[in-house]
């Protein structure tokens, strides 16, 4: 599948200053809310906190971007990347989980709770890829679609509203969770560890199992094939989706050097476009082993 986009990792790693929901002004608060709303999902990405350190070019990305996130075609194309994402990390060969854990003790309902934790990120990082894909083209220079008719999308389609998040953060985690954590940023080649996993973390003696059977394929020449292959998948249903906002390059350009330069935020930008195909596919594999 021809891309527009080579995956491309920034080097070196640029830093990222997330903006987290507890620390967001009234303003911010209120976009966070509505992003939330309009993707139906129960939390703010920390690529889309990462951009709203940026508020120029976050204002101006998700307005542009809101009423394409709000229709029928960006459901439908976020419902396909899914599958697509699915179907390739099932290649990969995940080890069954639920025996294990039934050994362990886990009772069906709590097998039942990860799993829910698991649907929330297999729907959510969908239009969070999206979302940094479009960014990246953007500011690379590339034209979106000159379309713009949309039908906006009145179902529900995300997680319940009542799914809540406890995250084991660094200074949380006990010393094997915590070289977990680190052996996710090494494998990765990342300085911070990804909300999915800080949330299944939640459940460690399943985690550290879980994250034993992928981690061992992360960097083998099969993985990278399953993670390109959702990178240009994600990068060409982008380019034929309709552009309701009229996002242009020029106006994500000049939002972005109201608030620093343009090679930082696009640095930025890079590295969630970057680590998003790869977050997606292990979230599936994950889902793949129950």
């Amino acid at each position: 599948m021809p891309t527009a986009l080579p995956r491309l990792k920034p080097d070196p790693v640029p830093a990222v200053h997330p903006v987290p929901e507890y620390n967001a002004d009234a303003r911010l608060s209120a976009v966070y809310h509505d992003t939330k709303s309009v993707l139906q999902v129960p939390w703010m990405g920390v690529v889309t906190m990462a951009f709203a350190h940026y508020p120029h070019f976050y204002d101006a990305l998700w307005g542009g971007m809101r009423e394409l996130a709000a229709s029928r075609e960006f459901v439908a194309a976020c419902r396909d990347l899914r599958s697509y994402a699915e179907d390739r990390a099932a290649t990969l060969g995940p080890a069954p989980m639920r025996d294990l854990l039934t050994g362990l003790g886990y009772a069906s309902r709590e097998t039942g709770d990860i799993q829910d934790m698991i649907e929330i990120f297999s729907h959510g990082n969908m239009p969070y890829l999206m979302i940094a894909t479009a960014a990246r083209l953007l500011l690379e220079g590339h034209a979106l679609s000159s379309e713009q008719g949309v039908s906006p999308e009145t179902t529900r389609h995300g997680p319940s509203n009542d799914m809540f998040l406890t995250l084991i953060e660094p200074h949380h985690a006990d010393r094997p969770t915590a070289a977990v954590y680190d052996d996710i940023k090494t494998r990765l080649g990342l300085p911070f560890v990804n909300t999915d996993y800080r949330a299944l973390a939640r459940w460690p003696s399943y985690f550290a199992p879980a994250w034993g059977d992928l981690a061992g394929k992360v960097q083998s020449e099969e993985y990278e094939a399953v993670v390109a292959a959702v990178h240009d998948f994600a990068v060409a249903r982008m380019l034929a989706l309709p552009n309701p906002g009229g996002l242009t390059p020029d106006i994500l350009t000049e939002a972005a050097a109201d608030d620093a330069t343009a090679e930082e935020v696009l640095d930025v930008v890079r590295l969630f476009q970057w680590l998003l195909p790869g977050l997606i596919v292990n979230v599936a594999y994950f889902r793949a082993q129950f």
